[in-house]
């Protein structure tokens, strides 16, 4: 069965809401939810076919747009490769052309309406930022807090409270006041025991590439509506994280670090063709930064993250 080649875009207009429209109940997926595309011709490139289609389907015309994501899919009768670019400004006034209703969604929104099974990632690269903040090693919690506190005020939306060599009650501690600190402003990802999940419900949970090979065959461990992330470093770790129905990983490491000097850097190369075959967003980590992002969208991930690179100068 041919895979077909679809261009679809996440559109976000100046207030940060994303416009998505409902297929016609005849349609393949009738009735749900989609992000506006459509298929790309023999001989055409992507930037080619999304821009044709959005001025077909929406009247609109493309000023800015990236990569954002690509997504291969097997349905039970077709098996498709979604394409999906993030147009951050166009021209024109956005109305179904075709006569299909559309809605303009807020990130937090977008989890209430119905996609096809192939768009959850999509859900979820359009639902999360581009720089993902991981907080550096021996801190003492006053400082770690302060840290966050700036980078919260500094636009970073997501953060990883990581605190490898602190005991687990001191954790826990701090954990407590971070959710705090990130509540309404930042999504907070913890790391730890799962046995903790309970403690912690306004935060998702990011886990190390050993818990990921010890409880991938048993599934999610919480609902879909609680972000889960895991660590990765080779094929076989992307595999497990799939396997476990994770929503992104840090792909690792990119670059030579100081944390972890003894690694064997996959290389930008190495790295492409992983998240070539992973179909959920993928932070870049190891040797890189903010300088590194639009590099990282290149290669296909949903940006990049990082330590020293993203922790404020206090």
């Amino acid at each position: 069965m041919k895979r077909i080649h679809v261009a679809a875009a996440v559109i976000r207009g100046t207030d940060g809401k994303i416009l998505i429209a409902r297929r016609a109940d005849k349609q393949h997926q009738g009735g749900l939810w989609e992000f506006p595309g459509g298929k790309v011709e023999p001989g055409e490139t992507v930037q080619a076919a999304l821009t044709r289609e959005l001025k077909e389907e929406l009247g609109i015309e493309i000023v800015d747009a990236r990569p954002l994501i690509k997504i291969k899919h097997d349905y039970p009768d077709k098996q498709v490769l979604l394409d999906v670019w993030e147009v951050s400004s166009f021209r024109g006034e956005p109305h179904g052309a075709e006569g299909q209703p559309l809605a303009w969604v807020s990130n937090k929104a977008l989890v209430g309406y119905e996609f096809p099974a192939a768009n959850t990632p999509i859900v979820a690269a359009a639902r999360l930022p581009s720089e993902y903040l991981i907080t550096p090693d021996g801190l003492d919690t006053p400082a770690l807090l302060q840290g966050m506190q700036k980078a919260i005020a500094s636009g970073i939306k997501l953060i990883q409270l990581r605190a490898p060599n602190m005991y687990d009650p001191k954790y826990r501690d701090v954990a407590v006041d971070a959710v705090g600190l990130c509540a309404g402003k930042a999504q907070l990802m913890l790391k730890g025991p799962l046995e903790w999940l309970g403690d912690f419900p306004a935060a998702g949970w990011h886990l190390t590439s050993e818990q990921l090979r010890k409880y991938a065959s048993k599934g999610r461990p919480f609902p879909e509506e609680r972000w889960l992330a895991a660590s990765c470093h080779s094929a076989e770790e992307l595999s497990l994280a799939e396997q476990m129905g994770v929503d992104f990983v840090t792909l690792s490491p990119v670059q030579p670090t100081q944390t972890h000097p003894d690694a064997t850097p996959l290389g930008w190369e190495q790295a492409r063709a992983l998240i070539d075959g992973f179909s959920k967003p993928v932070y870049l980590l190891g040797g890189v930064g903010p300088a590194q992002r639009e590099q990282a969208w290149e290669n296909g991930a949903q940006g990049v993250a990082g330590i020293r690179a993203f922790w404020p100068k206090v």
